[in-house]
């Protein structure tokens, strides 16, 4: 996979897709986890919030390269 892709004639990094992709990830995780209520049980809801964003950002990154 290439390493930057040309969006209107600019070449932007493939990970600013993968930041978009963990974030909107990371939201859908989020809502579902409210709705179900599991945060209950979270030590501390927005520490999990971070980290489960990193891993989503880090299997993404991974997936590209």
């Amino acid at each position: 996979m290439p390493r930057e892709i040309a969006l209107f004639d600019a070449l932007v990094p493939t990970l600013l897709f993968a930041f978009i992709a963990a974030g909107l990830g990371s939201l859908l995780l989020d809502w579902a986890f409210t709705r179900y209520d599991i945060y209950r049980h979270i030590w501390y809801p927005a520490l999990f919030r971070v980290s489960l964003f990193a891993c989503l950002f880090a299997v993404c990154g991974l997936w590209i390269y």
